[in-house]
């Protein structure tokens, strides 16, 4: 996530916290500011709404996670380029669970607030993936479907991966979504 320092660094990182245990619908504004040990007005500064302190955090990791794509795929292509990004996509899964998790939960939701900004940032991320895909396959008319899907893959498949088989290694993780993706399951 982008650098945010002093209050309201503690104000997102109590608010992750606390959707990560209670989802968003479950989580108060006194909540936050009690795990953020700030006054409740604190969090009304710098966040005038729960929708707009939930908006900034998921537009903050889906940011985040088109800049991994971007740092990974430079200067690849190909099955390079897609296991850099996969394989960094999934670091940056176990580095931060909880942001996982709370993207998952939200990228598909369609009745809040912050769906627009959200599917805007989403298609910064995924622009990444559809360029490689565009690379290999120029036939491909529908490069941000299979985009989508290897994103929604690879996230699942770490959040999976740190819930169910932590005791799995990332190398071992990677190789299990580029085999999904390979289609020799379907041969």
């Amino acid at each position: 996530m982008p650098r945010v320092s002093g209050t309201k660094r503690s104000i997102l990182d109590a608010a992750l916290e606390l959707a990560s245990l209670n989802g968003i619908t479950g989580t108060t504004m006194e909540d936050v500011a009690v795990r953020a040990g700030v006054a409740k007005g604190s969090v009304y500064y710098n966040f005038s709404s729960k929708d707009k302190l939930f908006e900034q955090l998921l537009l903050d990791g889906v940011g985040s996670l088109a800049e991994t794509l971007r740092s990974a795929r430079a200067g690849k292509t190909g099955a390079a380029a897609l296991g850099a990004m996969v394989n960094a996509m999934l670091e940056a899964i176990s580095e931060n669970q909880p942001l996982a998790k709370l993207i998952a939960a939200e990228i598909f939701r369609t009745d809040r607030s912050w769906q627009t900004p959200l599917q805007l940032v989403r298609r910064e991320a995924l622009a990444e993936l559809v360029e490689v895909i565009r690379q290999a396959h120029p036939e491909r008319r529908d490069a941000e479907l299979v985009a989508g899907t290897i994103f929604g893959a690879v996230l699942v498949g770490g959040i999976e991966w740190l819930v169910f088989s932590p005791d799995r290694s990332l190398a071992e993780v990677a190789d299990s979504v580029m085999f999904s993706l390979s289609g020799r399951l379907t041969r």
